[in-house]
């Protein structure tokens, strides 16, 4: 069966929502409502459209000069198992995978769910909390607010510590 998932829209190439050049996947719905937040049509789970996991992946082997895929919103882990399948697709072909959420990566890990911790396990880079305007900074590269994390979640799970990535 092909999965299907809840998406607002892709951008096919982008350098700003990860390193090197992306496809980016932004999920239909979300809870957080954030004020000031960039993709406020992302927000109804009832828009959006539903596409099949398969037509992703053959988009992104139709550019060889792709890096990796990111999964942003709305909000990936309100469709955890979709997106986490996503994401071990692309990872399986060689794809860098990076996810952006309002969450932050501890309630991430308190969560039972084990849909959430499979799409943890196969994201590579985390970008976590919610975007707050009253720390908005356009000089933060690959997030909006200070608050925000960029977390590199292969090694802050196998240390069991958060690990703030480099990039």
């Amino acid at each position: 069966m092909n999965k299907q998932i809840k998406i607002a829209g892709v951008v096919k190439e982008s350098i700003v929502d990860g390193p090197g050049i992306r496809l980016v996947v932004f999920a239909q719905g979300c809870p957080h409502h954030c004020s000031g937040c960039h993709n406020p049509g992302t927000h109804d789970f009832k828009d959006g459209q539903w596409v099949a996991i398969d037509a992703i992946i053959n988009e992104m082997k139709k550019n060889p000069l792709l890096d990796g895929i990111t999964l942003s919103g709305g909000e990936p882990f309100e469709q955890a198992e979709a997106f986490g399948e996503l994401a071990e697709r692309a990872g399986v072909l060689g794809y860098h995978v990076m996810t952006y959420t309002g969450y932050t990566y501890e309630t991430l890990l308190e969560n039972s769910d084990k849909a959430w911790h499979d799409l943890l396990e196969r994201t590579e880079l985390l970008v976590d909390g919610k975007f707050q305007i009253e720390k908005k900074s356009m000089m933060l590269k690959f997030r909006g607010s200070k608050n925000q994390r960029i977390i590199d979640v292969k090694k802050s799970l196998l240390l069991k510590e958060t690990v703030l990535s480099e990039i």
